[in-house]
């Protein structure tokens, strides 16, 4: 019975390679044929530099060097500084100020390394069907430290005692005056005084989990607060139905929520109606965005007030004041933070390049279709989120007599994005998506198209006000 068991396996296990390498052959047996570069927009830059079969990335500022270590080189060409980069595939950034002109047609994704996008033009990537990538919490645990050094900072005149003793140094005073000065930079303690939190995101959940263990009270406001962030929320939090219900009673107060410009949006959301609710000697920590606040309003309380305001935003109303405490930007200038950021940026991006998933996007909707099947061609569309789209992709697939194994279609605003494996078997020696391709593109209200398959950046088209691109 035993040596039939043995025979049975051997032969299944036989088997199962069989059928594996006669799927392998028939699948390799279809030629696929995708078009790239037609005419002259072959390339548009160096041809000399032109490295085909790579995606290409162009980088502004100066990333980490773990990130773009993510990047393997034998299917990515990744041009940093000054280097041209006219067919880039991808754009990968911090804070360049980045314009539409920077942009060339062949860009199918750019990402910014850290969580704010103000820097780069949402709306109009959105219109030419370019997802944007952010990397949200990536320097949060940066942010939150530069958070508390700011309580810290507010709660004694650290700053000035420091100031006090080089002037004190240099006049050959400092030990004489050591003991009888320090009476001028008295503060308090963190311990039991109410922290208030606005926004309960990654930087916002992390700093009232540690303010907690500091001993602190905490309230939190957050109309928009997930699942994810509330499960890693301090259990004794107070969450507080509005603004200014949060902040009346707090004796330091940290914003942690995006700027959003326009109607309906967050520029100067700290203004007069919360700054008059605030305590006389209240501590307003703002590491989020200097446009969240009314400067105008601050300077008034602080000066009627013994409050304080640390950011490290530049203000050309309070950078002086004796009450406020202006820093470089440093929220997320740690070695670490950027590591952290450049490798979520670069992995997303990879993602997106090679498999069509958007994750982290603040402009398309969160995609993922499951691994593509070895016997499928993998087709993304972006397209403008209209009534009757899908039917129009899908008809074009059954009109050239391709079957869909699987997809998903997703929309976010005036976008929808599609991902659909299509079914290569049972085709002839040779299986052109050329013209499917083309009908798809140049339909009313298609963006732009893609082909997941084979070389590394090829199958890219677009419709350009009603001229066809690939």
């Amino acid at each position: 019975m035993l040596a039939t068991r043995q025979s049975l396996t051997s032969f299944l296990q036989r088997s199962t390679r069989a059928n594996a390498s006669l799927s392998q052959n028939l699948f390799l047996s279809t030629k696929v044929q995708v078009e790239h570069g037609r005419g002259q927009w072959k390339t548009y830059g160096d041809i000399q530099n032109f490295q085909e079969n790579k995606f290409q990335v162009q980088t502004f500022n100066k990333i980490s060097p773990v990130g773009l270590g993510k990047f393997p080189a034998d299917k990515y060409d990744v041009r940093t500084g000054d280097s041209e980069a006219a067919n880039a595939h991808a754009i990968l950034l911090r804070s360049h100020k980045l314009k539409e002109e920077e942009v060339p047609h062949t860009v199918r994704a750019i990402a910014r390394c850290g969580a704010g996008t103000n820097n780069v033009p949402v709306a109009r990537m959105t219109e030419l069907g370019i997802p944007v990538f952010n990397t949200p919490g990536a320097n949060a645990n940066a942010v939150k430290e530069l958070v508390l050094c700011g309580m810290f900072l507010g709660s004694r005149r650290i700053v000035d005692g420091i100031n006090h003793m080089k002037d004190l140094g240099s006049q050959g005073l400092a030990r004489e005056r050591v003991e009888k000065d320090k009476a001028m930079f008295g503060g308090r303690e963190l311990s039991g005084k109410t922290f208030a939190v606005i926004g309960l995101g990654h930087i916002g959940a992390s700093t009232a989990k540690d303010a907690s263990a500091l001993g602190m009270d905490v309230v939190g406001y957050d109309p928009g607060l997930s699942v994810t962030s509330a499960l890693k929320l301090p259990r004794s939090i107070q969450l507080a139905d509005s603004i200014v219900s949060a902040v009346k009673q707090a004796d330091y107060i940290s914003i942690n929520i995006p700027y959003i410009k326009g109607e309906g949006g967050t520029h100067g959301i700290i203004g007069k109606d919360v700054i008059s609710n605030f305590k006389a000697d209240a501590v307003l920590l703002n590491f989020a965005r200097g446009e969240l606040v009314d400067s105008e309003a601050m300077k008034v309380h602080l000066d009627e007030c013994n409050g304080r305001y640390v950011s490290d935003f530049p203000d050309d109303l309070l950078w002086d004041h004796k009450n406020s405490l202006i820093l470089p930007h440093l929220g997320a200038s740690t070695e670490e933070a950027e590591d952290a950021a450049a490798s979520m940026a670069a992995e997303t991006i990879k993602n997106f390049l090679e498999k069509g998933t958007i994750v982290n996007s603040v402009n398309f909707p969160e995609t993922s279709l499951p691994d593509r099947p070895e016997n499928a061609v993998r087709f993304v569309c972006v397209n403008q989120n209209l009534p009757g789209m899908l039917a129009h992709i899908t008809e074009a697939f059954a009109k050239a007599n391709l079957n869909i194994l699987q997809q998903i279609n997703h929309s976010r605003g005036e976008i929808a994005y599609n991902v659909m494996d299509v079914d290569i078997t049972d085709h002839d020696d040779v299986l052109s998506f050329k013209e499917v391709q083309e009908v798809i593109t140049m339909q009313e209200g298609v963006l732009s198209s893609r082909i997941i398959f084979g070389k590394a950046g090829q199958g890219y088209a677009k419709n350009l006000m009603g001229e066809y691109f690939v």
